[in-house]
């Protein structure tokens, strides 16, 4: 990690400040600076380097991010009554961690209730801001199949119906394998690049600079244009001013572990305004904090933390004694199950076996003892085959996480506990469920083809609690506070020059990886704003 991004940015007084570098914070970022003001981002994690990425997932220091206990990783567990949230941190975001993974949702995306009344046609407009992102993030198909890819084809042969299997658009740079070249992207203003070398690595930090994580390219950019970022710096308040702008308080992250002093708050003023974009958690967490305070946002709608959505994921894992599965990309292809659900097989590169402690035999039903039941008895059924899942010496390269996702619209709450933490109460519409038993069929045919067993998460085994990697909403689009908490234009109802940017300003369940739809809602709403009137220099 690279140890000076942490220290302060030199000057206190910024046209913009952009809370959060993922794909929200980072499209404003380098859009802002192109517009001639002065940028800072304020990111909460470190900045990573290629060569400080773990090998492993075991090594949990540098991958989990739990920074009570000196954890500075880039992968954030955080577990809720009704859901678990998997996300990223540092600078680049989701995007250190995500699987690069880049589809276009669906039509029924661009026509839901919740947003359709806001827009003639959201598709149309949203269109050449998809293709800006997709350019940005350098989408392309993976050129490869790897033998869950080649199980996956199979399984859409069995059904009669090839054409719901595809290759996966994605962010990679696939030049030759393991050899740089300068920028292939923005005109040699990039940084150099090399091509990807299939190590699977992509979801544990990509050490080869072969994956388009947003330091590559969005916050690369943005620095070129003068824009800093200010790292390992937690944003604890945003205040409106009386004469105009906001004034953002900010702590060192590393004030977080209990023991250590706090040190009084770094006070940021914000001329023109804020860009928040902290991701779902963290930017309602935040928002929240100052609708309950007089001199933070008082006025902020009363939709504020409603409409929580994810995926409707489910993970299952199929574990074999092969040794290959390991080798590809995070993501390498979709098998497309119905109108409205997918699947797709996801790795961790080899020696990558941290999931294995939360693996059990997969089992569903309504309460925890049938489930546990069932779960108890798929073991028996297959003991041997079990009990070398559990100690197969490479857990990672002999395991496929198969990741379903579905559009179907499912609603939760975010509330502040009274000690200022998050949590989650069930929403008006259908609470996130980890029992999706089509997608479990589909997963023993893939088991069948992989000689593999069938596994799920202990927390939605046995515990019945769903896990997401695209937790959305939050601040819900509306006409005004009544119907949301930010306009269509992404500002705040009530505060001028107070955006929401990231995941919590999703308006519905894209049924798909959000991360290409997050950078073109973002860069369809900086779009919208002009230019400084005067030179930032």
């Amino acid at each position: 990690m690279d140890d000076s991004a942490a220290h302060p940015a030199t000057a206190s007084d910024w046209d913009w400040i952009v809370v959060g570098s993922g794909f929200g914070g980072s499209v404003a970022a380098l859009r802002l600076s192109e517009k001639g003001y002065r940028v800072l981002v304020v990111e909460q994690g470190p900045r990573w380097r290629a060569q400080d990425f773990p090998r492993t997932n075991w090594n949990l220091r540098r991958w989990l991010w739990m920074p009570k206990l000196g954890f500075r990783g880039i992968f954030r567990m955080s577990f809720f009554r009704h859901l678990t949230v998997f996300s990223g941190v540092g600078v680049g975001g989701g995007s250190l961690v995500y699987a690069n993974t880049l589809p276009t949702p669906g039509k029924a995306f661009f026509t839901h209730p919740a947003w359709a009344h806001l827009a003639d046609d959201w598709e149309q407009e949203l269109a050449p801001h998809y293709a800006t992102a997709k350019s940005m993030l350098g989408v392309t198909p993976t050129p490869f199949r790897t033998p869950p890819d080649e199980a996956l084809a199979e399984v859409a042969l069995d059904q009669r119906d090839p054409a719901t299997f595809q290759a996966t658009e994605v962010g990679v740079y696939f030049g030759e394998p393991g050899v740089p070249v300068p920028d292939p992207y923005f005109d040699g203003e990039g940084p150099e690049r090399e091509g990807c070398r299939r190590c699977g690595a992509c979801m544990i930090g990509c050490p080869h600079r072969a994956k388009n994580s947003l330091d590559l390219n969005y916050l690369y950019l943005a620095e070129r244009k003068g824009c800093q970022i200010q790292a390992d710096t937690k944003v604890t308040a945003i205040r409106p001013q009386a004469a105009g702008g906001y004034v953002v308080e900010c702590a060192s992250s590393h004030s977080l572990r209990p023991w250590r002093r706090r040190p009084k708050p770094q006070r940021l003023h914000a001329k023109h305004g804020v860009m928040l974009a902290a991701g779902v958690l963290g930017s309602n967490q935040l928002l929240l904090q100052m609708q309950q305070q007089p001199d933070g946002l008082p006025k902020l709608s009363d939709q504020l933390g409603q409409n929580i959505r994810t995926n409707a994921e489910a993970f299952l894992g199929v574990t074999t004694t092969r040794k290959d599965l390991g080798e590809g990309v995070a993501i390498g292809s979709i098998l497309q199950t119905d109108a409205q659900s997918h699947l797709e097989p996801v790795r961790y590169p080899s020696g990558s076996g941290f999931f294995r402690l939360l693996m059990v035999p997969y089992a569903d039903g309504k309460n925890l003892w049938v489930r546990f039941g069932k779960s108890i008895g798929r073991f028996l059924r297959r003991p041997w085959r079990w009990s070398q899942s559990f100690f197969v010496r490479d857990w990672a390269a002999s395991t496929s996480i198969l990741m379903a996702m579905r559009t179907l619209d499912t609603s939760l709450a975010l509330r502040l506990k009274r000690n200022g933490a998050l949590r989650t109460d069930l929403g008006s519409g259908q609470a996130p469920s980890a029992s999706l038993p089509d997608m479990a069929e589909l997963a023993e045919q893939v088991a069948e083809k992989l000689d593999g067993v069938v596994g799920g998460l202990l927390p939605e085994m046995i515990l019945g609690i769903p896990s997401t990697a695209h937790v959305l909403g939050g601040c819900p689009m509306g006409t005004n506070s009544q119907e949301g908490v930010i306009g269509r234009d992404h500002q705040v109802h009530g505060y001028p020059g107070l955006f929401v940017v990231d995941g919590a300003a999703m308006p519905a369940n894209p049924g798909v990886n959000p991360s290409l739809t997050i950078t073109a809602l973002a860069e369809r709403a900086l779009s919208a704003l002009p230019a400084s009137t005067k030179s930032s220099c």
